[in-house]
């Protein structure tokens, strides 16, 4: 018999044992797949663009390699680059990695293999973090920027770019800056 389901507990000692990343979705351990350069580009372009910005708003931006715990879904993820403006809070772990719980951005570059993912299921998911202000995907194919912002009444409004600048949390960051050298296949 196979085990499909494994405990919190079980997940950080296979976290802690693994040279890859890995997500804990409802039970389920799911490995993450490695990214194309255009992903990888976008992704390091962003934490340049927002650099400056964020610090003088006294936020931390922090790459891939953060854990965050979405405790109302029962996800772990690693969300490519995570803002936190707050004083942030993690859940300690005792053999593996600590997770964020309080973030307030989170933005993934979409590909192939994600790209409906991160629109329903995990963007749902996401919706359940009280502090999380903006969503932002990132498109890896084409110059696209897509920001949703929470509002006062709990609802989400869209804003798209294809070109000129996108207000990121109180950061005006420039497209052209996020797509330098980045190769659309």
């Amino acid at each position: 018999m196979v085990k499909t389901q494994v405990s919190v507990e079980e997940y950080f000692e296979e976290l802690s044992q693994s040279e890859l990343k890995l997500e804990f979705i409802n039970g389920e351990i799911v490995a993450m797949a490695g990214a194309q350069p255009a992903h990888n580009i976008a992704v390091t372009n962003l934490i340049i663009a927002f650099g400056d910005c964020i610090k003088k708003h006294g936020c931390l931006i922090m790459n891939s390699d953060q854990l965050v715990n979405i405790i109302a879904a029962g996800i772990y993820t690693f969300p490519d680059i995570v803002i936190v403006c707050d004083k942030p809070y993690y859940e300690k772990s005792p053999n593996g990695l600590d997770a964020l719980l309080n973030p307030n951005i989170i933005i993934e570059v979409l590909s192939d293999s994600t790209e409906l993912y991160d629109r329903s299921e995990k963007f749902e998911a996401y919706q359940k973090i009280e502090s999380l202000k903006e969503y932002v995907l990132v498109s890896s194919k084409k110059k696209k920027i897509e920001v949703f912002k929470r509002n006062s009444t709990e609802t989400w409004m869209h804003y798209m770019a294809k070109e000129g600048k996108i207000t990121i949390g109180d950061c005006e960051i420039d497209l052209d800056a996020v797509y330098d050298r980045v190769e659309f296949a």
